[in-house]
Formats: C-alpha cells, sequence, structure tokens
C-alpha cells in the first residue's frame, strides 16, 4: 500500500496541498495512493479532509508520539520543535506504511510554501 503523508499550515488552502501532492506522485515515478495521512489533530481540518474527499481515499491522522518516533531523511527546524522529527510528511507517510516501509518520495514543498508530501510504502 501506498501512503501520502502531508504536512501543512493553518493558513494553506486545497492547491497548496494538490501541489505538494502532484510533486511527490511525480519524485515517486507516477502511479496510485492507498490513503492520506497527517498527525492527528491536523486529520481533522477542513482542508485535509477536502483532498482527501477529492482524491476519494481515506485520510488518516497518526499520533504525534508515533511520529517523533520517526528518523527522516529530511530536517525542518521548525518541523523538529514542534513534531519531535524532521518531517512531519515523511514520518507520517512511514508511519502509516508500517514496519518495514521505505520512501518513494521524500518531502516536497508546495510552490507557494504551505503544504509537503512525501510518499511511503511497505
Amino acid at each position: 500500500m501506498r501512503f501520502v503523508g502531508i504536512g501543512f499550515r493553518s493558513a494553506a488552502d486545497l492547491s497548496s496541498l494538490q501541489d505538494a501532492l502532484q510533486q511527490a506522485l511525480v519524485q515517486a515515478g507516477g502511479g496510485g495512493v492507498d490513503a492520506l495521512v497527517t498527525e492527528a489533530a491536523k486529520a481533522r481540518e477542513k482542508v485535509f479532509r477536502e483532498l482527501a474527499q477529492v482524491m476519494g481515499v481515506p485520510g488518516m491522522g497518526v499520533t504525534q508520539t508515533d511520529i517523533a518516533q520517526m528518523i527522516t531523511p529530511t530536517q525542518s527546524v521548525r518541523i523538529q520543535d514542534k513534531f519531535g522529527t524532521g518531517s512531519l510528511a515523511e514520518a507520517a507517510a512511514l508511519v502509516a506504511a508500517g514496519p518495514g516501509a521505505r520512501l518513494l518520495a521524500e518531502r516536497v514543498i508546495s510552490s507557494d510554501g504551505m503544504a509537503t508530501a512525501a510518499i511511503a510504502e511497505n
């Protein structure tokens, strides 16, 4: 299964998330996705639910505790301070994909800097 981890600022809109998602899909060589995933509180945000609905896939939330346990290849000081990991998008995708997961697309940043996406599979 393929999971897209999504990170986003509170002011992000649907086009920001879609831009990051499309960049991640290109980096992963195309293909579909089985679910979107982000931190549990962010999973309740309207823009995240809207993206999942548009994509026709489940939108999942994972705990900050699980996210903080993931070591990610890319690093953001702001995200490290807030979530305890270098990339919310990478960590969320890896947590959802489970043991043995690997990243198909490392974190990409939307053109407006408001959203990130990464893809993992198991």
